[in-house]
């Protein structure tokens, strides 16, 4: 039990950490590759509370999010590694107040709100991933299906607006021409 605290709260410190750097840095990319790690660090922070599909699905999520938009960045930024002078930061008087805000409102709602008695016994990793398998297939899976065409569409969308027009059109009269 100690060990698996310690492993909590490690990983949620590299989470908190990671999440600092998205903001600290001044490349598009690295605060793509640190919003990965703060993200994998939630992932880990899963599988040490023995929530092992939870745990896998969150990396294997957040890897494939990121890479994609890392690339994306590239394609599209003007400046995506970082070298000229770049502000990730904005509104800050704003953001440090409504932070604090949230702060101390998360902070108040886990040390006053009453969470009930602790579960004796939870039920084990396969009866969790078979329980969250049939909401998912149940009344969430249109919700999932939908979100899925609607991504796959603006991938498509987004790499088709970035192939210029007349890229294709001379390749077009090459083909022609031979």
């Amino acid at each position: 039990m100690y060990a698996q605290a310690f492993f909590v709260a490690v990983f949620g410190l590299a989470a908190i950490g990671f999440g600092v750097a998205v903001f600290r840095t001044s490349s598009m990319v690295r605060s793509a590759l640190a919003l990965l790690f703060s993200q994998t660090a939630v992932g880990c922070m899963f599988l040490a509370m023995q929530t092992e599909f939870l745990g896998v699905l969150q990396i294997m999520m957040m890897a494939t999010e990121m890479s994609i938009m890392t690339i994306f960045m590239v394609m599209f930024m003007m400046d995506p590694g970082g070298l000229g002078g770049m502000d990730m930061s904005h509104q800050k008087r704003f953001s440090l107040g409504a932070g604090a805000i949230a702060a101390s409102v998360a902070i108040a709602v886990a040390l006053l709100a009453d969470w009930g008695p602790v579960t004796a016994e939870a039920p084990d990793a396969a009866m969790q991933t078979r329980a969250l398998g049939i909401e998912l297939l149940g009344r969430s899976m249109l919700i999932f299906e939908t979100a899925g065409v609607t991504i796959l569409t603006a991938m498509i969308a987004a790499t088709a607006v970035a192939i210029p027009v007349h890229t294709l059109a001379d390749n077009g009269d090459k083909e022609a021409s031979e």
